[in-house]
C-alpha cells in the first residue's frame, strides 16, 4: 500500500528493499507483489550471517534482555535493515527513504536514527504516519486499488528474525488475557512438551557459543538449532509489560528459545569467571547497553564505548555450561570455566583451607567497622 500511496502522492519512482534477517518469508512472492503494486526495482538482501555476527554476537556478550525480559530481536535487526536500505538508496541515487512504521511504535526511532546518522542528506518519509488511516481504512484502500493484502484475516501481527518472534494482536492488548496457543509457532506449550528432560552442553569461547553438545558449529547454526531444541521443550515464551521508548506501557509477547537459553548459560559462566566487582559492574553495563539498543540508539557513541568493555571482559568467558530443559523450565545443572574464579579447595566446608580464629576476627572487625561506627553515632542522637 505504501508503494501505491508514494507514487500517487509524490509522482515518483519507488525502489523496494527486503532484508532477510531470518524471517520465514517467501521472498520471491514479496518481490513479485512489489512489482505488481508499482515498484520499478526490487532488492532482496540476505543479511542473516551479518545479523548474527554484528548484532546477535555482541547481544550475547551483553546478556541483552531489555527490562530483564526482551532479548531485543526486533531492536537489533532494525539498524541493520536501515543500513542496507541506505546502501541501496546511495546506489540508486534516491533523494528519499520511506518506511512503514506507525507513530506509536519504537521502530520509527530505530529506523530513522540510523538513516539520519548514515544519510543526513536524504529525506525520510513515513507514509503510515502521514496518511493517518486505521487498519480497516488501509485494507479498504488496498482493495480499492487492487493491492493484495496477505493474511488480512489472521488474528496476530508477527515480526520474526533469527533471534526472536514478536506477537501482537487486539486480544493480547488486554494484559489479563493468557497467550492463545495458536499464537505460538516456536515454543510448544509446556504441558505438551516431551515428558523426559533434554540435556544440552553449550561451550563458549570468549563469551560466544562455539560448540553445541561437543560439536563445533557456526553461531548461526547454534542459534537455529537451539530455537528448535529449546522451543520443543517449551522454553522461550516471554510475556511481560514493557516500557516503550515512545512513552507508554504495552503488553509484549515474544518467542525466543535460543536467546533465552544462550543468555542464561552465558550469565552463569560469567558469574563463575568474574571477580565480584567485575560481575556487579557488568550487570549495570549490560542493562545500559540493552536500554540504548531498545531505544533506537545503536548509533550512539556510548553504546560503542561500553561495548568495548563488554568485549574486553568476555575475553575470559570460556568454558562449558550444561543445561536441563524440561516442560518450560530451563536450569543450569553444571558449569566449568577455563578462567573460573571458583576454587573447590576454598569453597569446601569439609576440608581444605580455613581461616584461623584470629584471621576471622580481624576480617570481621575491619569489614563491619563502617557500619558499626555509623550505628553508634546515630544511636547517640536518637
Amino acid at each position: 500500500m505504501c508503494i501505491r500511496w508514494l507514487i500517487e502522492k509524490f509522482n515518483c519512482e519507488v525502489i523496494t528493499v527486503t532484508v532477510d534477517v531470518g524471517q520465514p518469508e517467501n521472498f520471491s512472492e514479496i518481490e513479485e507483489r512489489a512489482y505488481r503494486i508499482g515498484s520499478v526495482r526490487h532488492y532482496t538482501i540476505n543479511a542473516k550471517v551479518e545479523f548474527v555476527e554484528r548484532f546477535i554476537r555482541p547481544a550475547i556478550m551483553a546478556n541483552a534482555m531489555y527490562e530483564g525480559k526482551y532479548p531485543l530481536g526486533t531492536a537489533l535487526a532494525r539498524p541493520l535493515i536501515a543500513e542496507k536500505v541506505v546502501e541501496v538508496a546511495r546506489r540508486e541515487g534516491a533523494d528519499a527513504i520511506a518506511h512503514g512504521c506507525t507513530s506509536k511504535g519504537n521502530d520509527q526511532i530505530r529506523f530513522e536514527s540510523t538513516i539520519r546518522a548514515l544519510a543526513p542528506d536524504i529525506e525520510i518519509i513515513a507514509p503510515v504516519r502521514m496518511w493517518g488511516m486505521s487498519r480497516a481504512e488501509e485494507i479498504e484502500y488496498a482493495r480499492r486499488h487492487g493491492i493484495p493484502v496477505p493474511e488480512i484475516h489472521k488474528r496476530f501481527s508477527i515480526d520474526a528474525n533469527l533471534w526472536s518472534r514478536s506477537i501482537e494482536g487486539p486480544e493480547l492488548d488486554d494484559p489479563m488475557n493468557p497467550v492463545p496457543e495458536d499464537a505460538l509457532e516456536w515454543v510448544k506449550p509446556p504441558e505438551r512438551a516431551p515428558d523426559r528432560p533434554v540435556y544440552i552442553e553449550l561451550e563458549f569461547r570468549n563469551g560466544v557459543p562455539s560448540r553445541l553438545n561437543g560439536e563445533a558449529r557456526p553461531l548461526i547454526e547454534i542459534v537455529q538449532s537451539l530455537n528448535a531444541i529449546a522451543g520443543e521443550c517449551g522454553v522461550g515464551l516471554i510475556d511481560h509489560i514493557e516500557n516503550r521508548a515512545v512513552g507508554f506501557k504495552s503488553r509484549e509477547v515474544y518467542e525466543a528459545p535460543a536467546a533465552v537459553t544462550i543468555t542464561e548459560a552465558h550469565r552463569d559462566l560469567e558469574k563463575i569467571t568474574y571477580t565480584p566487582h567485575e560481575w556487579r559492574f557488568k550487570q549495570l553495563v549490560d542493562m545500559l547497553w540493552s536500554d540504548l539498543v531498545y531505544s533506537g540508539l545503536w548509533i550512539e557513541p556510548l553504546r560503542e564505548e561500553i561495548q568495548l568493555f563488554i568485549e574486553e571482559v568476555n575475553r575470559w568467558v570460556s568454558g562449558v555450561v550444561k543445561l536441563k530443559l524440561y516442560k518450560g523450565s530451563l536450569t543450569v545443572v553444571g558449569r566449568e570455566g577455563e578462567f573460573a574464579s571458583y576454587d573447590k579447595s576454598l569453597a569446601d566446608y569439609f576440608k581444605g583451607w580455613f581461616p584461623s580464629d584470629a584471621e576471622a576476627r580481624g576480617f570481621i572487625a575491619a569489614y563491619t567497622q563502617h557500619s558499626l561506627t555509623a550505628f553508634w553515632r546515630r544511636r547517640r542522637i536518637r
